[in-house]
């Protein structure tokens, strides 16, 4: 500030001689006062200037520090943010995996369960079965009669068609003059078609017809014969069946069926 100011003193007095000719010397000191003044005056503000000036260069760096920072906190974010992306998409597939287990799971046991049953309806059943045989073999009494259909009708429920083509065989040899005859015929018929034996369930179908006719379920067993001509590949056959029931029996379930099968097979 010193230096400043004898600067300007040094200034101003080689600046009044060269001035000397036109201004007297109280004028020449009223000038250097005045200059003096401002440049007090300048020096008094220079500290306010520069303490400006570091605030801002301090801030600058603040702002820059805190820009940095803030810009170092957003990638850690989006760092962390793919991760739990990561972690919840494994979590989703794990959660799905896990559903998918205990759906098979369960599944499986309700498969294991129901086999287990029809096994227990089987075994009983033919247990029901052997215990009625001697009944059908040797006595014609009505209830009697009744019990061993009812046998073989449940040993076909159970899905043991072997047993039950026995058991349907005897009943037709022991009663042959039984109501339940045309339907114990049906059902012999149907057991061997479950059990493939496509031409024996044919003749037992013809058989049925021809022998009674006028049978309520008569239209089933045209349906049926034309079930087992198609197994065995007698189409044509199958097709004639299928017209011949559309036409006797044309408000019969089976007659809808036949005509969706005979419209598909175009």
């Amino acid at each position: 500030m010193l230096e400043r100011r004898a600067l300007i003193l040094l200034v101003s007095c080689f600046a009044v001689p060269a001035q000397a000719g036109l201004f007297s010397d109280d004028e020449a000191r009223k000038q250097i006062q005045q200059v003096e003044g401002r440049v007090l005056k300048l020096e008094e503000r220079v500290p306010v200037l520069e303490e400006r000036v570091l605030k801002l260069e301090d801030a600058a760096r603040q702002h820059t520090k805190s820009s940095m920072d803030l810009q170092g906190q957003i990638e850690a974010l989006n760092t962390e943010i793919r991760k739990l992306r990561g972690q919840n998409e494994e979590l989703a597939h794990g959660l799905q995996d896990a559903e998918k287990r205990e759906k098979d799971f369960y599944v499986d046991l309700d498969t294991r369960l129901r086999h287990f049953e029809s096994l227990e309806e089987a075994a009983a059943a033919e247990k029901a079965a052997k215990a009625a045989l001697p009944v059908v073999v040797d006595t014609d009494d009505p209830a009697a009669e009744n019990r061993a259909f009812e046998t073989a009708y449940g040993l076909f429920k159970s899905g043991n068609h072997a047993d039950a083509v026995n058991v349907f065989q005897a009943f037709i040899n022991k009663h042959p003059e039984s109501a339940h005859l045309p339907n114990a015929h049906y059902w012999l018929g149907n057991a061997q078609f479950e059990l493939k034996d496509y031409k024996i369930a044919l003749g037992t179908y013809q058989g049925l017809l021809k022998a009674f006719p006028d049978t309520p379920k008569a239209a089933e067993v045209l349906f049926n014969i034309a079930g087992c001509q198609q197994e065995l590949k007698q189409n044509a056959e199958a097709r004639k069946t299928l017209k011949q029931l559309v036409a006797k029996y044309p408000a019969s379930e089976a007659a809808a069926k036949a005509k969706k099968l005979l419209t598909t097979a175009r």
